[in-house]
């Protein structure tokens, strides 16, 4: 199979025609005297060609023709030859995401500015489009996409289910109901891969890497529900722990315990916008505390060790790497910020009062010349980890959020693994390249999974 793009241009024809410029027939080697079977995500017909004598790719559908196979616009896109006279337009992709009510405009709310930057990263690489579940057309077998034309601006185009699927269903417990598990079976059913199927909890990914030897080696002790007596002896046995929520994001919840012999328990954490600090003369009073604040929520915490991270101005630093897998479905550490608690903070979330940072400028005031050395180290060791995570998922991945830190001895540590990460550290002015980057690497990944790079999975 060979790749190439061309110039898709609408012919007002009505017969079941394409008109080919003679190059692009060479170069697709194509017989002008037989059927021209031409796709479109999961839509085929066949087709008169007609020789056009016009210099480059050029590639003219007829209103039959575009209407049957549900072309949403005229442009450059890629034409991938199968062998013989078959070709397939595109990829075809699809942005699954949601909004609060079906017909709101911006169609995502929030989300609508991050799937615009999707479909713009995808001009001339792939036909791009968002959609919610109430877009699907399941009897036609199609989708009521959300398009942007050449200003920018959202057009609906009805569509054939796409080549690929990027999910970016914003809310844990939507997405983890049955009418949606079952939505992105059926999808799968259909023969259209999905990368990033679910949020990962933190229990989750414990529970998946407890026998991977080589994650281990980098993964905090961590114990999902501990009894008292468990997490007294996680506490005892590493002077301060992690209390947190296994589903919760922005560092809402999470508790850091502290044991001094002779001294007694110290919590710390956020309430109203502002860090608290408790004390309590016993381990019971303590997480009396907690149980009357938490009740049977405590169910749902993980507790784990706690880890002297570097720190810059005596408060911690730690790392997140933004995980993509590329054209050839390799991982790669596309971004990397690095998040400095605010003091007394609990956590180095924005909010909670932390500062971003690039990886460069936290580890050189810690580790001087031998910066750049341990920042390899952790690039190569998010890779390993990403790899693991994914051989042990049951689901594809394709894009990664490490929360990663790294102690005083260069010793380097997963905490959390978010399969949607968000892209805050973006916003930090020398990492907007790499915003960028992390963007086309979605649509290259999408070009892999549709096999039209790279062989396909």
């Amino acid at each position: 199979m060979s790749l190439i793009t061309c110039n898709i241009h609408f012919s007002q024809q009505p017969d079941q025609v394409v008109y080919v410029s003679r190059p692009l027939i060479q170069e697709l080697n194509l017989n002008s005297s037989k059927p021209l079977l031409i796709r479109l995500g999961q839509e085929q017909i066949k087709a008169i060609v007609k020789p056009l004598t016009r210099s480059g790719r050029h590639l003219f559908l007829s209103t039959d023709v575009r209407k049957k196979i549900k072309v949403p616009s005229s442009g450059v896109i890629h034409v991938l030859q199968h062998g013989g006279n078959d070709i397939q337009l595109g990829p075809l992709v699809g942005i699954l995401t949601d909004s609060l009510k079906p017909g709101e405009s911006p169609p995502f709310t929030s989300r609508s500015n991050f799937v615009k930057q999707v479909i713009k990263a995808g001009h001339n690489k792939a036909y791009t489009f968002g959609f919610t579940p109430y877009d699907i057309d399941w009897q036609d077998k199609s989708i009521n996409g959300y398009f942007l034309n050449a200003h920018g601006s959202w057009f609906r185009k009805k569509v054939a289910f796409p080549d690929v699927i990027y999910n970016r269903l914003p809310n844990r417990r939507l997405e983890i109901g049955e009418e949606m598990t079952q939505l992105r079976e059926r999808l799968v059913n259909e023969g259209i891969p999905i990368f990033n199927w679910s949020f990962l909890n933190k229990a989750d990914v414990y529970e998946l890497l407890g026998n991977d030897l080589e994650a281990l080696a980098h993964l905090p002790e961590s114990v999902n529900n501990p009894s008292p007596v468990t997490m007294r002896e996680l506490l005892h046995k590493h002077s301060f722990i992690y209390f947190k929520p296994g589903t919760g994001s922005l560092g809402y919840g999470i508790y850091r315990i502290t044991y001094r012999p002779e001294k007694g328990y110290f919590v710390r954490y956020r309430k109203n916008d502002s860090n608290t600090l408790l004390k309590f003369a016993t381990f019971d009073k303590m997480y009396g505390s907690l149980l009357l604040k938490h009740g049977a929520e405590l169910k749902n915490y993980v507790a784990q060790q706690g880890i002297r991270l570097i720190e810059i101005d005596k408060c911690p630093v730690d790392f997140r790497f933004h995980m993509h897998k590329d054209g050839n479905n390799q991982w790669k550490p596309v971004g990397i910020g690095a998040k400095k608690a605010g003091r007394g903070s609990v956590t180095t979330h924005m909010k909670n009062g932390g500062t971003l940072l690039t990886p460069e400028q936290a580890l050189k005031q810690t580790f001087g010349q031998r910066s750049d050395r341990i920042l390899e180290r952790a690039k190569t060791v998010a890779i390993k980890l990403s790899e693991a995570i994914e051989r042990n998922y049951p689901h594809r991945i394709g894009e990664l959020g490490l929360d990663i830190g790294i102690d005083k001895k260069g010793k380097v540590w997963m905490f959390e693994a978010n399969a949607k990460p968000g892209r805050s550290i973006f916003k930090h002015p020398d990492l907007k390249r790499e915003g960028k980057q992390s963007l086309n690497y979605i649509l290259d990944h999408c070009l892999y999974l549709s096999r039209f790079q790279g062989g396909g999975a």
